[in-house]
């Protein structure tokens, strides 16, 4: 199970490798192109599609397993490594396999977002830098409107009439209480 992990972590890891390098240039695929279809199939030189490379999930998942199936044919059959005799070669197959296609997914999601990341950058600094206009703004209205409310509460207290200047003590009497 700790080969299988491995090969399963060194999988995806490869997925990745061939996913950023075909997001890079596409001359393979390109070159496959021009020699499988005619002249009106071929596709346009401003497409940037690959094997893996912005393709719908059934054609990365045969370009995928075509690729690993045939590194594994070569590995049966150059090397004293058997891939194909027993269970431990096929589920390692199987697990190379389905890593790569995992990496290509994680690739896939990793480019999409630092590409929306750099894009998004200014407008998110344009963000921040208008929010912290307006919190000053908003500090500054609330200063204001501090120093207006004080300014007017000194000022009913100078306009009150100056009508009852006794102490408590004399009100107190007046009243009856004392």
């Amino acid at each position: 199970m700790g080969l299988e992990l491995v090969i399963f972590i060194i999988a995806i890891l490869v997925g990745i490798l061939l996913y950023w390098r075909e997001s890079n240039g596409n001359g393979a695929y390109r070159f496959l192109n021009k020699m499988v279809n005619s002249k009106e199939l071929q596709m346009s030189e401003d497409n940037p599609k690959g094997f893996v490379y912005q393709q719908a999930f059934l054609p990365r998942l045969v370009f995928v397993f075509a690729l690993v199936l045939f590194v594994a044919v070569v590995l049966e059959f150059l090397t004293p490594i058997a891939v194909f005799s027993s269970y431990n070669g096929i589920s390692a197959f199987a697990s190379f396999a389905v890593g790569m296609l995992i990496g290509t997914y994680l690739a896939t999601f990793v480019i999409k977002s630092t590409k929306v990341i750099d894009e998004q950058s200014e407008t998110l600094g344009d963000y921040v830098e208008n929010t912290i206009e307006k919190g000053k703004e908003v500090f500054e209205d609330l200063k204001n409107s501090d120093n207006k409310a004080v300014e007017e509460a000194k000022e009913e207290i100078k306009n009150e009439p100056e009508t009852d200047k006794k102490s408590a003590r004399e009100r107190l009497k007046d009243k009856g209480l004392m």
